[in-house]
């Protein structure tokens, strides 16, 4: 495929006399001629700012809605899942380091048009898209080319992302066509910035627009431990959660594993242990969130969904498999009646069952 193809106009920025200010993210990179933003994936060319990775695709997989992790968003469904190259954040342990640490290349891209990323929607039995796996912000302009084709076709469409978009560039996401997300909430303030290279507060900024604006938001934090498994800290952002974002949105306190630097970096050696991820699970009940979950542990009861009102199990999962769904067609409790904090119809496989 021909490097046009990837090689567009981006979308968000503004000339500042010989340089580029990129306001796709908060980075707001100022770019010389013919330099390269902090993601690498922005090149100013002629004094005019292009995306690099228009529609190159990385990677393609049809993945349960539940992989992302978003619990609550069409239950059992699964969603066509792309990525490109790139990321706007620093953290030592990604752990697709391999898309997001590497820069495109428009010579040797692999472009997928926003009319064939639809029609392979249809051809692989998803129900949606989900853009991920390296930061999705980064692919703002084919985003808002592919998610209103796909929602005339009757698809939804979701990011999982570190939610350091800009406020021009969410706006611009929803009005196209976004309907759920899911950020990952990477620590507390002085963590992020030394990981991550952020400003965290940034990220909130965005989970409660995206709240606002009606966007569905489910929330993640890998607990890695003596960078942000601290009680104050878990605390913290389950207390912001409660208060900024809704007792009803899940937290996903998910295990860590090591990956990219993040030995050479000095970061703990191994899995997060079990214990420390059911502590951060009871500190999210006790702040009063009603949906706390335990990710990549596949098999352990705190992956379920049970009612928030009688603790009836609900909705059971295996790793990100929907096993047993018993959540009324009206969206609640069939027991106390309670109402359940889910977006969409559930769509379960034949093996699954449903007491519906």
């Amino acid at each position: 495929m021909s490097a046009s193809h990837c090689l567009r106009v981006a979308l968000l920025y503004e000339r500042e006399d010989d340089r580029v200010r990129c306001t796709t993210c908060e980075r707001s990179c100022k770019i010389a001629v013919g330099k390269l933003g902090f993601c690498k994936t922005r090149k100013n060319i002629d004094g005019k700012l292009y995306t690099l990775e228009y529609g190159d695709i990385s990677s393609t997989s049809a993945n349960p809605i539940e992989k992302k992790p978003l619990f609550h968003f069409f239950p059992g469904s699964r969603a066509l899942t792309v990525g490109s190259y790139g990321c706007n954040f620093t953290c030592p342990w990604c752990q697709n380091w391999e898309i997001s640490k590497a820069a495109p290349s428009p010579e040797r891209c692999n472009y997928v048009s926003p009319e064939r990323f639809v029609r392979l929607i249809q051809e692989t039995g998803c129900q949606g898209t989900s853009i991920s796996f390296n930061e999705p912000t980064l692919m703002l302009e084919y985003a808002l080319d592919v998610f209103p084709r796909a929602r005339a076709a009757g698809y939804y469409n979701t990011y999982v992302t570190n939610g350091y978009m800009s406020a021009d560039a969410l706006r611009l996401l929803v009005e196209h066509g976004l309907d759920a997300m899911n950020v990952d909430i990477k620590g507390c303030e002085d963590a992020v910035k030394r990981y991550c290279g952020a400003d965290v507060e940034k990220v909130w900024r965005n989970i409660r627009t995206a709240k606002r604006l009606g966007v569905h938001v489910e929330l993640t934090t890998l607990i890695i431990p003596a960078v942000n498994d601290d009680e104050d800290c878990l605390r913290g952002i389950a207390k912001r959660i409660r208060e900024e974002v809704g007792v009803d949105t899940p937290w996903h306190v998910t295990q860590y594993y090591p990956a990219y630097q993040s030995r050479s970096t000095g970061l703990f050696d191994g899995r997060t242990p079990i214990a420390l991820l059911e502590r951060a699970w009871v500190i999210g009940k006790t702040e009063g969130l009603q949906y706390v979950y335990l990710g990549n542990v596949p098999g352990h009861p705190f992956e379920h969904t049970y009612c928030p009102r009688c603790g009836k199990l609900l909705i059971e999962r295996y790793g990100f498999g929907v096993i047993r769904y018993q959540v009324t067609a009206e969206q609640r409790c069939p027991i106390c009646g309670a109402k359940i904090a889910i977006t969409g119809t559930a769509r379960l496989e034949p093996s699954g069952t449903t007491d519906r």
